[in-house]
């Protein structure tokens, strides 16, 4: 071969090869490929919704591996979900060809922590064998602090401890610290518990699930040599869903990466929607100002969305003042219009839903599995549910159970099949300790001797529990449990389903113990009761033939015992919106868009840009329809309410939502305006629900306990007596706030708070 032709080939493989590593980019938009090969400093990548976020973060990390000779060993990706993690790992190996990307370190928050504190905890005083306590664990050894420093189970509820010391380690505020800051009783209560909880956990060289967190940073702060160690490993971080990053990840982060300030955060502050579960929109508001050198690129390509879904969304979001401005565009055609559905009561709302899904699988051809229909709350789903099984709909629940099968709707049916059957054994054992009576399981079994031994029934045995010799703690116990089960079967003979399902939840103050926990997780049970409440109502009212306590459970019975989907994977999705984010449908429902139902009793701008946010993204969802749609009168704690639409739909673009008759919006707005001054969009949304409003007057909730104002001295059968803060709201919403003198400040519903004014 010619010396000249060897040079030439020899000059050109370098840029074959070169070529050949940058082919993969190709893949890639302008903005994505400015983002994964911009590898030096600080890189914020506001990521719009289905805008290619993880095929951003995948194509860097095989970018930094493969273009940048990085080692694996030297990058860090931290995601908020295994799931999440898997797949990301799973996409950069098909990228490098399977298996180049050993070593990497990628993994959640979590995990990725814990593997790190096993080989340097042992600096704070733990072994390196520490047991990682889960949330169960983590509350009894919160009852066990409890009884230690002598604090009532009765006093404050462990789930309220628990969640009161997960957000303060979440936001990495340590014992100390949050003695000093404590306010109200609860939170006085829990700062006690904290410090002593804290010091059992390190006797029993355990770790909770937030110390996970927390424990990196006191070690970081103690041993500055160990986080130089760390951050001389990584020479880059990503971190995925960035908005979703509480305090205590913020610090952990930023401390891993200030050496090399190669940190890379994805995420989209427009979806920041788990402030409940310690979630700081202000870690990615304020990325620029921690990163002066940021480099920061906007994905506002919508590979998923129509045009008009876009432009609704985009416009939606623009009034939150808290954000990072931008608009999504969309890659697919216009689209069809947003479709506004009114109902006049929340069942007919879920018989248009099943009605639509119906004729669009008939005129358009789309299976079951297009279909999500989304709301605000789990309570929410009971009606949709209802209807679906009536229309033989196939369903599945996601992210939840079916509305029958949630622990406390068991319970409360337990109850009410009890009251009809009092030899119903299962149901006695369900219903003894809810709520709780501390009446433990030998008691229970000694109970059971005694009923066998007189050749009775183990209510009977209850009942006569005093022959039994048993401890008058227990007698006085299993007595008032009696007390509350005879006066329920009295009054069943000739009450109403609500009126039986009303006096059971005052006896029992279950609704109210649920509130007073004020965890999410309580506070969804509670409204999960209330559904039930409605839903007796409801039966009551529109079954006056058949209305009778068996008659409700039978009904029951049917429905729970439905089988959901029968084992096919064509179902329509049925879930809350936050239970929604990150998925994807051709057809999206977004039901109960009422004001104090979506947007949730949101006081505060903060809240109601949360809410925004959330609606923002129940719209982002949808890949090609969309309905949204509001009932005019929603049963709420077992009243018929009337509703307002919810001013999130007067927030959209009008000329691209279509009411049900095909007039356009913006049509119905230039008639309103047309021969006299303009009429703003909240005054034509007042005035179109006011028109709409039904007008029996007899049905409107009567104001509770009319006589309970500020400086009210009051007495609850649970907390003892109180005087009265403050009065908030009418009717079956009205609540008080009350300093009892035992319990501290508690804020409780009037309508189930069964207080007794003290004259």
């Amino acid at each position: 071969m010619p010396e000249g032709k060897s040079r030439t080939r020899q000059a050109l493989q370098p840029i074959k090869r070169a070529r050949g590593l940058t082919d993969f980019l190709n893949e890639l938009n302008e903005v994505q490929r400015g983002a994964v090969t911009a590898t030096s400093g600080p890189v914020m990548v506001l990521a719009g919704a289905g805008s290619g976020k993880t095929r951003v973060i995948t194509y860097r990390i095989a970018y930094l591996i493969r273009n940048e000779g990085v080692s694996p060993a030297n990058i860090l990706a931290l995601t908020f979900t295994n799931k999440a993690a898997g797949e990301m790992r799973h996409r950069v190996d098909s990228l490098l060809r399977h298996g180049s990307a050993g070593g990497l370190w990628i993994g959640t928050f979590h995990s990725i922590f814990a593997r790190l504190l096993r080989n340097y905890i042992d600096l704070l005083g733990f072994s390196r064998n520490f047991t990682i306590f889960d949330a169960d664990d983590s509350k009894s050894l919160i009852r066990q602090s409890m009884t230690d420093l002598n604090i009532s189970h009765d006093s404050v509820p462990v789930n309220t401890i628990q969640g009161i010391i997960s957000r303060a380690k979440n936001s990495f505020i340590k014992p100390g610290e949050f003695q000093r800051s404590a306010g109200d009783y609860n939170q006085q209560k829990a700062a006690v518990i904290y410090e002593h909880y804290d010091r059992k956990l390190k006797e029993n060289n355990a770790l909770d699930f937030d110390d996970l967190l927390i424990k990196p940073i006191e070690l970081f702060n103690q041993f500055p040599r160990v986080l130089e160690e760390l951050q001389d490993m990584f020479h880059y971080i990503l971190i995925d869903e960035y908005q979703d990053t509480n305090r205590a990840q913020y610090l952990a982060a930023k401390m891993l990466g200030a050496r090399r300030r190669n940190i890379f955060v994805v995420g989209d502050d427009a979806q920041s929607i788990y402030s409940w579960r310690g979630a700081d929109i202000t870690n990615i508001l304020n990325f620029q100002d921690d990163y002066k050198e940021a480099k920061t690129f906007k994905l506002i390509e919508n590979y998923r969305s129509t045009g008009n879904i876009l432009k609704a969304a985009n416009s939606v979001i623009s009034r939150n003042v808290r954000q990072i401005r931008k608009e999504l565009v969309s890659h697919r055609n216009t689209g069809e219009p947003l479709t506004l559905m009114e109902a006049q009561d929340e069942r007919r709302e879920a018989e248009k839903v099943g009605e639509r899904i119906n004729s669009l699988r008939m005129k358009q051809g789309y299976e079951y599995s297009a279909f999500a229909v989304f709301y605000r709350t789990n309570a929410q789903s009971r009606v949709i549910e209802d209807i679906m099984r009536r229309l033989r709909i196939p369903y599945r629940i996601f992210g939840s159970v079916s509305f029958y099968k949630r622990k406390e709707i068991k319970d409360a049916v337990a109850y009410l099949r009890f009251i009809l059957n009092d030899r119903d054994t299962e149901s006695l054992l369900r219903i003894l300790n809810f709520p709780p009576r501390k009446i433990g399981d030998v008691s229970v079994a000694r109970l059971r001797e005694f009923a066998e031994e007189k050749g009775i029934s183990l209510y009977e045995a209850i009942k006569r529990a005093e022959e039994g010799g048993f401890q008058q703690r227990l007698v006085n116990a299993l007595a008032s449990f009696a007390g509350v089960i005879d006066k329920l079967e009295s009054m069943a003979e000739t009450a109403t389903v609500y009126e039986v399902l009303s006096e059971l939840f005052t006896l029992t103050s279950i609704p109210l113990l649920l509130q007073a926990e004020n965890t999410a997780e309580s506070l969804a049970r509670y409204e999960n009761l209330l559904e039930l409440l409605s839903m007796a109502r409801d039966f009551s009212d529109h079954n006056p033939d058949g209305s009778s306590l068996r008659d409700f459970l039978e009904n029951i019975s049917l429905a729970s015992n439905y089988d959901e989907a029968q084992d096919s994977d064509n179902y329509v999705s049925l879930m809350t919106v936050h239970a929604a984010k990150g998925l994807e449908f051709p057809v999206v429902f977004i039901t109960g868009l009422e004001e104090k139902l979506f947007p949730l009793n949101a006081y505060e701008p903060e809240q109601l840009e949360e809410e925004r946010r959330l609606f923002y993204v129940a719209m982002t969802r949808a890949q090609e329809k969309i309905f949204l749609s509001w009932a005019q009168t929603r049963y709420q704690y077992g009243q018929p309410h009337y509703c307002l639409k919810s001013m999130f739909i007067g927030e959209i673009d009008a000329s691209i939502v279509q009411k049900e008759s095909g007039a356009y919006l913006s049509d119905i707005q230039a008639k309103e305006r047309q021969g006299g001054q303009p009429v703003s969009r909240p005054e034509l949304a007042r005035r179109q629900d006011l028109a709409a409003a039904p007008s029996a007057p007899e049905s409107r909730p009567k104001p509770q306990a009319a006589g309970i104002r500020k400086g009210t001295m009051v007495h609850h059968a649970v907390f003892g007596s109180g005087t009265v803060l403050d009065v908030q709201g009418t009717g079956a919403k009205q609540k008080v706030r009350i300093q009892f003198r035992s319990a501290g400040e508690k804020t409780l519903m009037v309508q189930y708070a069964n207080l007794t004014v003290q004259r």
